[in-house]
């Protein structure tokens, strides 16, 4: 034992390229062996090998293997070539893996190390700003919910509009917020036609293929990833709101100019201070932690990898907050060479608490605006430390709940517990011929349940506890399961500089879901919350099955990697369809052409890598109902010779032909590098038209309906794409850089067999137009003198001192329908960016991300209430600008307070509309990797501080300007949302 244990060597070293650049992640191992390990972030490594003939294996994607014979040697630093060859990365691509060199597609993908360094519970928040063409947006900052994701610019009118996510393999249902960021491994997002068509009906608003981590080459090894931290509003997400003293004094003018007698407790308003903010009484700081613990460990036959999460997230509204626990196990067997197999299991638990926090005051109501419009004269917590039910109408605004109190009582929770699992075999019967079999499944069990006190209320309708009829509650349970049976072929071959590779397959996939909800009244008091204490109980059941069977082909060509060609086809079998159209085929074709390798292009320091690749294909859209292609049937009752009759009726037409949004897609683009890949450009354009649109039409009374569902609509996406990538420096310090910008553009051209428009709240959609344009009066200031409202136009009841609209018509009067409505702006922004910086000096790496869009409006449609002249509400301090007379204008903003304020507070016009461009410093990181450290067992150590949301540059006066981005023909409407916190971080990385 003392002799084998005398020959051990410890070896230690550092890998760096050819300019000298340290390179991470190099696997080291001990040939024949499965000892191994891999070079931390500066490029070192250390490995105990079991004497002087040991040879050592360096390898790395990217770059020459090498080998190494041990010797005498105890420090070795290897410089490591690059490979061209190797340079062609391999990517993800649908149902397979490709060179990155031969895609002809539009594919982008995001690796692992790119994701380290924003310690965020969302995977989406680490995506923002990094993808040419899709728009990732912080719509709210509810805890635990997902993010709005667009892959250029990608609407339906009736059909959903997010991307399909593939996890593993896996075509998943819902969102993927429940995923622990640290278990992924690569997100490739699949743009055009080629890329996308081999997911048929289901890809015309783009793929997200996620493949999860598994075990590398080596030993067996722990990491160990811990973040926390502190979320607050930024100054910037906070309302301006009057303040007791102002607000007093604004009571008291308005008295005074609508010759009112003022009331007492307003009369002398220098008595009061700052009063109640009540937005602050409703929020807090809120504690953000994570905690995940890593193991993998890969032997010549079996490997495994293990991601075990924990995350609690405190919202800042108070009791709001979002956990989750993850596990995911992934494992792989190699019996032989020709057979392998392995699974993938991956259990979630998430709960949430969500208080009521979006929208208007009038509905729900909303935490937040209701809260911003009570009285700063209330107190929401009494002198004596006890806590009021209400804020009584004596202080200024309607008798309403004591917001802090009612956000604390009413009850709004959910569980959900998920189990997303699949295994494979995969069999290669003959050379260059593999078979791969998956079956899986994603289900889920979600639990939600609803109490509302009668300590509750909303704002004319103060809380009585002493009155239980108030009381409601409600439990709903879903569970669901989808499972997927897949199989595929695969021939690769080459012959001579002719290389190929054929797949076809069939696959199917089933959903299942049972749903029941209960409501309960007439409970005798608040203390028992469930619905046993209910006397009144009434319920509903729903079950909801759906299915797919398809068949999948494609083939990939190219001559000597220089000319490339793809061709694919999936034909899908749907049950949401009509009995008529049920199966759709999605054919797809693409080429490129790598310049850089004829031999009119000579070796050269500039020019190192030249590609034109484009495509066209079909992709549809099945993100509809499950029913939708059914007549409904409905229990009725009538009289018959005086006898009421129980019976059915039709409430709605089939339609045997009812189909899938289709979509034509052109997409054509250049991959470019300089200067031995320094400098990495990418262009795209496309062109994408979508026809079939889910539309309901209307159709003839006389038939007994109203309208039906059919294919009769259609929206053209065009646009342009940017990607650039830059080395700036090497060496000790390095700096890169990565910038994108894309052009995204709409108009609808065929909306049902009318083009009658589409009206959403404040918007329009219109043929010839962009879709979900604002629409409303336009704002033309205020009467200012008499002079001029003798002169203008005039709505009615309007004076002198009130808002002013234009008359469209040029009919003399303002009217507050189509007359005189019209287009306000558009808003889709006219480009998105993103850039990254990422720095490193020794030890020390700093990473800021940003993302921005520039040229979109938004209407705030809050401010028609935090603007309410009328003295109902708390206003906004910048009401004290208002017009008072014809030598006291004030700002021009702001109309009079003793008239007809409805004109001004409940038409949809300009005046509330706002440049929705911003530019968001998404992410800073700073981190400090020890490189060397003398624990045992401890082989890396990396400590960083983070901020996320760092910093929002704006002209939009709302708290979020990506607020309502990405909501397709109802997008730019802000009516008030979840407060989007700024995060402190400080976080560790133990490798041991």
């Amino acid at each position: 034992m003392s002799g084998a244990i005398a020959q051990n060597i410890t070896i230690n070293g550092t890998i760096k390229d050819n300019t000298g650049e340290s390179i991470p992640g190099v696997n080291v191992v001990v040939k024949g062996t499965t000892n191994g390990t891999a070079t931390d972030v500066s490029g070192t490594f250390t490995i105990t090998v079991p004497g002087s003939d040991a040879v050592l294996i360096f390898s790395s994607v990217g770059y020459k293997s090498q080998e190494v014979t041990v010797g005498t040697q105890k420090l070795i630093n290897v410089v490591m070539g690059t490979d061209v060859k190797s340079l062609d990365e391999v990517v993800i691509v649908a149902y397979g893996t490709q060179s990155k060199r031969n895609v002809t597609g539009a594919v982008q993908t995001i690796n692992s190390s790119e994701l380290k360094d924003q310690p965020v519970g969302q995977i989406t928040q680490k995506l923002q700003g990094k993808l040419a063409g899709v728009q990732i947006t912080q719509n709210t900052g509810i805890p635990g919910q997902g993010m709005s994701v667009r892959v250029r610019g990608s609407a339906s009118i009736s059909a959903g509009s997010d991307p399909l996510y593939v996890v593993d393999g896996f075509p998943l249902q819902g969102s993927i917020s429940n995923i622990n960021p640290d278990e992924i491994e690569t997100i490739t997002v699949l743009k055009d036609a080629s890329s996308t068509a081999l997911y048929g009906s289901r890809a015309a608003n783009g793929v997200v293929l996620i493949t999860t981590k598994r075990a590398k080459a080596g030993n067996s090894r722990f990491s160990f990833n811990y973040f926390s931290g502190l979320q607050a509003i930024p100054e910037k997400g906070r309302p301006d709101m009057m303040n007791a003293r102002e607000f007093a004094q604004f009571k008291k003018e308005i008295a005074i100019e609508r010759g009112q007698t003022v009331p007492e407790q307003f009369a002398n308003p220098e008595q009061y201070g700052e009063g109640t903010n009540w937005f602050d009484a409703v929020t807090r700081d809120a504690i953000i932690k994570n905690y995940s613990l890593t193991y993998s460990a890969s032997g010549e036959k079996f490997s495994t990898s293990v991601v075990a999460g924990y995350l609690k997230n405190e919202g800042v509204l108070l009791n709001s907050s979002y956990d989750r626990i993850s596990l995911r196990i992934n494992t792989d067997y190699k019996l032989n060479d020709n057979i392998k197999f392995g699974f993938n299991l991956a259990p979630t638990y998430s709960s949430s608490k969500t208080p009521q926090s979006d929208g208007i005051w009038y509905n729900s109501p909303s935490i937040v605006q209701s809260a911003m419009l009570t009285s700063p004269l209330a107190p929401y917590i009494n002198p004596d430390g006890s806590i009021p039910l209400s804020v009584s109408g004596q202080y200024g605004t309607p008798d309403a709940p004591n917001w802090y109190n009612q956000v604390k009582i009413v009850k709004n929770t959910s569980k959900n517990i998920g189990l997303l699992s699949n295994g494979f075999v995969e069999i290669k019967p003959i050379k260059d011929l593999t078979f791969k079999s998956m079956i899986g499944i994603d289900a889920g069990n979600a639990v939600s349940d609803y109490f509302y006190p009668s300590t509750a209320g909303n704002i004319f309708n103060p809380p009585n506890e002493n009155d239980p009829s108030r009381i409601n509650a409600s439990h709903s349970n879903q569970y669901a399961y989808t499972w997927l049976f897949e199989n595929t072929l695969t021939y690769a071959k080459s012959i001579g500089d002719h290389n190929f590779d054929i797949l076809g397959g069939y696959t199917t996939q089933a959903a299942h879901s049972e749903s029941g909800s209960l409501s309960g009244r007439g409970f005798p008091d608040n203390r028992v919350q469930t619905l046993n204490a209910a006397t009144i109980i009434t319920g509903s059941t729903d079950v909801q099955d759906w299915s797919l069977a398809s068949l999948v082909a494609r083939v990939n060509y190219n001559y000597k990697n220089k000319y490339l060609f793809s061709a694919s086809i999936r034909r899908d079998g749907s049950s949401r369809f009509g009995s008529d159209n049920k199966w759709g085929n999605f054919p797809s074709v693409s080429a490129g052409w790598v310049v850089t390798d004829e031999s009119f292009i000579p070796e050269n320091k500039v020019l190192s890598f030249l590609k034109f690749r484009t495509s066209f294909g079909t992709t549809g859209n099945n993100n509809i109902g499950n029913y939708l292609q059914y007549a409904n049937v409905v229990p009725t009752n009538n009289p018959f010779n005086n006898v009421l009759l129980n019976g059915s009726s039709i409430a709605g037409l089939n339609n045997t032909e009812l189909g899938w949004e289709t979509s034509d897609l052109f997409d054509a683009g250049a991959d470019i590098n300089f200067f031995n890949d320094r400098i990495k450009f990418s262009y795209g354009y496309y062109k994408k038209t979508t026809d079939n649109l889910l539309y309901s039409v209307d159709i003839p009374i006389s038939s007994g309906f109203f309208n039906y569902t059919t294919n009769i609509g259609k929206i053209e996406f065009w646009g342009h794409e940017f990607q650039v990538s830059t080395l700036n420096l090497t060496g000790e310090f390095k700096w890169s850089t990565d910038f994108n910008i894309s052009f995204n553009r709409n108009k609808a051209l065929q909306l049902g067999t009318a083009n009658s428009a589409i009206y959403g709240d404040m918007t329009i959609t219109q043929v010839g137009q962009p879709l979900g344009q604002l629409y409303g009066l336009v704002w033309d200031g205020i009467y200012e003198t008499q002079a001029e409202f003798d002169a203008s136009p005039k709505h009615q009841g309007a004076e002198v001192g009130s808002v002013k609209y234009k008359d469209i018509n040029g009919d003399g009067v303002v009217t507050n329908d189509t007359r005189d409505q019209a287009v306000l702006g558009n808003t889709a922004p006219k480009y998105n960016f993103g850039f990254t910086n990422t720095i490193s000096y020794k030890n020390f790496d700093l990473a800021i991300v940003c993302q921005g869009a520039y040229g979109n409006k938004i209407i705030n449609s809050a401010d028609r209430f935090t603007g309410n002249l009328d003295g109902t509400f708390n206003v906004q301090k910048d009401l004290a600008n208002r017009w008072r007379s014809e030598e006291n204008p004030g700002n021009g903003k702001w109309g009079k307070a003793s008239g007809n304020t409805g004109p001004e507070r409940d038409w949809a016009s300009s005046k509330w509309m706002y440049d929705g461009s911003y530019l968001t410093i998404k992410n800073i990181t700073l981190g400090y990797s020890f490189s060397s450290i003398n624990v045992a067992y401890l082989k890396g150590l990396r400590i960083y501080a983070s901020v996320q949301q760092a910093a929002v540059f704006t002209k939009y006066p709302g708290g979020n300007p990506e607020v309502s981005a990405g909501a397709g023909l109802f997008s730019g409407v802000d009516n008030t949302t979840y407060p989007v916190p700024r995060t402190w971080t400080f976080g560790l990385n133990y490798n041991f």
